[in-house]
């Protein structure tokens, strides 16, 4: 049954296809869709998606040669399996029409209806619906790909499909329409978020601390990264492909677009140096691995951030955030929790000193739908993204810990002590680097 059940699931997809081929063509007056946006956000959309196959070498990097393909794979796999939950029903759970300001109605956008014609998303009124629905899907792969970090070298590959299908409908599109929707419930509320720094990254690090915590310790938890070459060619691409998820975020070619870029590329920066000064302080060499793991911090930090801040404050998010997650490395280095590679501290603190200093540096004068932050004198913005930050933390965390038990029941998580020592890209893929 487990083995029919997966190919099952997929006929049934393919009957759907059939049943809804979601010809209609929408037509609205006064709306005109710009050639130059929709260019931009094409451009962006992919740029995103190849942020997933640089995650999967800065991950495959960092674990042991034994686990590097499985390690990959499982980033990889998301292009595919999250894509298809998208096109079906996930889309339309995250920004379909509201239901309580926590979920979209999934018959909204199902297989994909009212694409056709020019249609589009109300916050981004000058590209085409379908390609605010396939910008936002990269965003919705990577997130579920950013968690295997914390598991890597101990979860069983089929487990692993059930478990980030249940976190894209239960965890993500929740917070995705919540966040992002106008009619979300902390989008309502005030709170601040450009490009994912709660959605994707403040999720996706409170599931991989749950991770870690459910699945334990591996038998041998000290080990050799395979590639530290993966792992810098993995931050180019990452880094490289955030331009897209942040200043793509903006919705068009525009001045907005601009400054997200700019804040971007600032905060990375600085928090890849940082972390290199911060080691040196400690009596530690400067490492690669160091750099990358700072670049890529800065990136997660500034990513709620970086349409409402100035360039000057992105360096100091960098910074700030580097040091933060740093000393949370450190912490987590001299506990029990075997986060495999350090997603808590890097994406989930990450995100949280975010989504914090966005409440702090946000500004009307970088972005008019912005509120002033506490930098600025007031208050209640960094109050809103205080209380959002408890809220989303305990839903993220308390609500992956139960999907990994849920997903444990159907499915054992965790491999066998002889499969672990063997590797898992032996003993899931039957394959070797």
């Amino acid at each position: 049954m487990k083995k029919v059940l997966p190919f099952a699931l997929l006929i049934v997809v393919l009957i759907l296809a059939f049943m809804y081929p979601s010809v209609e063509v929408v037509t609205v007056k006064d709306v005109t869709i710009d050639t130059g946006d929709t260019a931009w956000l094409l451009v962006s959309t992919a740029l995103v998606l190849l942020m997933t196959p640089g995650l999967a070498f800065f991950y495959g990097g960092m674990v042991r040669k034994k686990n590097v393909i499985s390690t990959m794979l499982q980033s990889f796999v998301c292009m595919g399996l999250i894509t298809i939950l998208w096109i079906v029903f996930g889309f339309s759970l995250a920004f379909g029409e509201d239901k309580g300001g926590i979920i979209g109605d999934p018959s909204t956008f199902f297989m994909m209806k009212g694409m056709l014609g020019n249609a589009t998303w109300s916050l981004m009124p000058t590209v085409p619906l379908v390609l605010f629905a396939m910008f936002q899907l990269k965003f919705a792969v990577i997130t579920p790909a950013l968690i295997t970090g914390a598991f890597a070298e101990r979860i069983r590959f089929n487990s692993y499909l059930i478990f980030i299908t249940l976190f894209m409908i239960c965890i993500y599109a929740p917070l995705a329409h919540a966040t992002w929707h106008p009619d979300g419930l902390m989008f309502k509320a005030g709170v601040l978020d450009f490009a994912g720094g709660t959605v994707v990254h403040m999720s996706a690090g409170w599931a991989a601390l749950a991770s870690a915590l459910y699945l334990k310790k591996r038998t041998d938890p000290q080990h050799t990264p395979a590639r530290v070459s993966y792992v810098i060619l993995g931050t180019g691409l990452l880094w490289f492909g955030w331009f897209g998820f942040n200043a793509g975020s903006a919705g068009g070619a525009n001045a907005l677009a601009a400054t997200a870029l700019a804040t971007t590329t600032t905060a990375s920066a600085a928090a890849a140096i940082s972390w290199i000064f911060f080691d040196m302080l400690r009596g530690k060499k400067p490492s690669a691995i160091g750099a990358c793991v700072g670049a890529v911090v800065g990136l997660v930090a500034v990513t709620p951030a970086a349409g409402f801040i100035t360039v000057p404050h992105s360096l100091a998010v960098g910074i700030i955030a580097a040091v933060v997650s740093n000393l949370v490395v450190i912490w987590r280095s001299r506990t029990n929790v075997d986060d495999t590679l350090d997603v808590f501290p890097c994406h989930g603190v990450g995100g949280m000193v975010g989504m914090l200093l966005t409440g702090i540096f946000a500004t009307k004068n970088v972005n008019s739908a912005a509120s002033e932050g506490l930098y600025y004198g007031e208050t209640h913005l960094f109050l809103v993204h205080l209380a959002a930050l408890v809220g989303v933390s305990l839903f993220a965390f308390v609500g992956s810990f139960i999907l990994l038990k849920v997903t444990d029941l159907i499915s054992p998580l965790r491999v066998s002590p002889e499969e672990e020592a063997a590797g898992l890209d032996l003993t899931q893929h039957d394959e070797e680097l």
